[in-house]
């Protein structure tokens, strides 16, 4: 669609567009003095039902997104044909603004009526519509921040709804119950209730007893095939010093090896490659074998995947999903390992890494 959005969207020099870069300029949440601000990430268990609440969520965040796609640039449509008709600019349909509390106000005042929402979204909090209004004015603002040549990077085009089938299943908590259960087993979250973890949550907890953690929010996404939530936490932390605080270190990224490490002193260190890919071909080959004997779905004819598709195609992902959660697990040692050796430490930038 090249429709412009305001009169005024072309690209701005000299002091009126470093004035408007300022007043544009948004501050985000700052940690107290000794505190920084860390995530916390645990795999959920959820029942069957719990699950379903989990998705409900996720669903009504990505519908409220949609919503806002639509909604704000339909008064850019009807301006542009009211404009083709010759109607005077002081006549013309308002702007509908996009900012986070104007989409809030216009969902609440249309959610008891449009169809899409009347008959279920009392199901959901409130946190969920937020998530993906939020969403849409971030995404709105990072357009117009490109059109007008604000924004740095690639060239941002105009927001698109979001695909039922392939986009990511997210919703954030900000409000609400939102703790951790003493059993530390269960996290509650609003409306959802309460939820069993994977793993024990006793690296929150602690923090959180003794008075060092404050939980911020919380956002449950569903990423290689199993919920995660993530707790956005303040946390006391003290400034830890490097072993070599001297020592300065560039680090390439490769293939053959994961890293090489020069640093200031003239020592170099390769970081060999875990391969973590070669470990599990075996059972790719054996599970890709077994989905290739089943019946699968064709975009050509329309045909729907068989239920022991699904089942053998769920298998082999979770192969691939185990080589990437080993390889993330790699890189997070090999960083932190730099971080807490070297004082400074150069780094190659691409735009793919």
């Amino acid at each position: 669609m090249n429709t412009a959005i305001e009169p005024h969207t072309g690209p701005q020099t000299g002091p009126e567009r470093e004035e408007k870069q300022k007043k544009r300029v948004k501050r985000g949440f700052e940690p107290r003095p000794g505190h920084v601000v860390q995530a916390f990430v645990f795999a959920l268990d959820p029942g069957a039902r719990t699950e379903q609440r989990l998705r409900s969520h996720c669903g009504a965040a990505r519908a409220a997104y949609d919503w806002a796609i639509s909604h704000v640039p339909a008064s850019w449509e009807q301006r542009k044909a009211e404009t083709s008709y010759g109607i005077a600019e002081d006549a013309l349909t308002p702007w509908r603004s996009w900012s986070l509390p104007s989409l809030c106000k216009a969902f609440n005042a249309t959610k008891h009526t449009d169809p899409r929402f009347a008959g279920w979204w009392t199901d959901n909090s409130k946190e969920a519509y937020n998530t993906g209004l939020a969403h849409a004015a971030a995404a709105f603002d990072a357009y117009t921040q490109s059109k007008r040549g604000e924004r740095q990077g690639p060239r941002m085009g105009q927001p698109r709804r979001k695909s039922k089938h392939r986009s990511l299943l997210a919703c954030r908590f900000t409000t609400g119950a939102i703790r951790l259960e003493e059993d530390r087993r269960h996290v509650v979250l609003p409306v959802v209730g309460r939820i069993r973890t994977h793993e024990n949550t006793r690296k929150l907890h602690r923090r959180l007893a003794n008075g060092t953690a404050r939980i911020l929010s919380a956002t449950v996404s569903h990423r290689r095939g199993r919920c995660q939530v993530s707790f956005q936490v303040e946390i006391a932390r003290t400034t830890r010093t490097p072993s070599r605080p001297q020592t300065v270190a560039g680090v390439d990224l490769g293939i053959k090896s994961l890293a090489v490490v020069a640093d200031s002193e003239g020592g170099v260190r390769h970081v060999a490659n875990p391969r973590h890919l070669n470990g599990e071909l075996k059972h790719l080959r054996q599970a890709s074998r077994r989905v290739s004997r089943r019946r699968g779905p064709d975009r050509r004819t329309g045909q729907a995947p068989s239920r022991r598709w699904v089942k053998a195609n769920t298998e082999r992902n979770r192969v691939h999903h185990r080589v990437a959660n080993l390889r993330e697990d790699a890189i997070h040692q090999l960083t932190t390992s730099l971080a807490r050796e070297y004082g400074m430490m150069l780094l190659q930038f691409g735009r793919h890494l």
